[in-house]
């Protein structure tokens, strides 16, 4: 592996220790058909048909998107700082009967990969981890190639700071400055059951806001063409705006909570002017 710097190593460490408490981002599918495997990775079928393509999918270890991507005929690499989470890869890949490489290595340093190696990058949630994202946007736009899918799943920089629990006086409470950098999170613990039905706390990796000029703009720049922006809580992914207050089914009714993003690589990079 690449050498890291010290955020690369806590969050690293930060992933493992999530993945070895059961979060449910590392729970491999083990149990997909086709048909699941496309409703996961391309619902509203923008990536179409990937017998034989090649399929990078970007700090996504976990077992669950490589997997769908290697049952719909896809050569699926995937590339995770965790150890534990490529493990999880690898278990569905055996499950499976199917080929996946594994790779450990950052995010934001892709000159392992050959210039236009991808016809898709599928990035799991995750570039919330990372300082710089447009840094990580220009590795993307090295390694895919001309006409490639890139997906993008982050957090809404809107609402990235506010939890069910910030439920006050009929609203849910915004309490920090909306901008670029790191997060200042008032409990850096997940809460989460686990696969037993255990009630876990385990500190979670550190994390970044990249505001919504910065997520398109950076796009843009880079030769992306942007396709689709989905929110999840608004049609996308169901909520229940009649679930009581400080529930994450009220959560994300009111305050969508994820972002995706769909672009097609074409390659022709925009200058864009510094804000006003």
């Amino acid at each position: 592996m690449d050498a890291m710097d010290d955020l690369a190593r806590f969050n690293m460490d930060r992933w493992n220790a999530l993945a070895r408490a059961g979060i449910e981002y590392t729970v491999p599918y083990l149990d997909m058909d086709e048909s699941a495997a496309r409703r996961l990775v391309d619902r509203n079928g923008l990536i179409g048909d990937v017998s034989g393509k090649e399929v990078l999918c970007l700090a996504g270890g976990g077992g669950q998107q490589s997997a769908a991507f290697a049952l719909l005929g896809a050569n699926v690499t995937v590339l995770d700082l965790s150890e534990e989470q490529l493990e999880r890869d690898r278990e569905a890949a055996r499950r499976y009967g199917l080929d996946v490489r594994t790779l450990q290595g950052d995010m934001r340093d892709l000159s392992r990969f050959d210039a236009d190696s991808f016809d898709v990058v599928w990035h799991a949630h995750s570039i919330n981890f990372v300082p710089d994202a447009v840094a990580v946007f220009g590795q993307v736009a090295r390694v895919i190639r001309r006409g490639g899918m890139y997906r993008l799943s982050c957090a809404n920089p809107y609402f990235q700071n506010v939890e069910p629990s910030d439920w006050n006086e009929g609203g849910y409470r915004l309490w920090d400055t909306y901008g670029d950098g790191e997060l200042p999170i008032a409990d850096p613990h997940w809460e989460f059951t686990d696969p037993q039905g255990v009630e876990r706390r385990v500190r979670g990796p550190r994390e970044f806001r990249h505001t919504l000029a910065t997520l398109v703009n950076g796009m843009i720049g880079l030769g992306f063409s942007l396709v689709r922006i989905g929110e999840y809580g608004t049609g996308e992914v169901e909520s229940d705006p009649e679930a009581e207050p400080r529930t994450w089914e009220h959560f994300k009714s009111v305050a969508p909570p994820y972002l995706d993003f769909w672009a097609v690589y074409e390659g022709v990079r925009v200058p864009l002017s510094p804000p006003s």
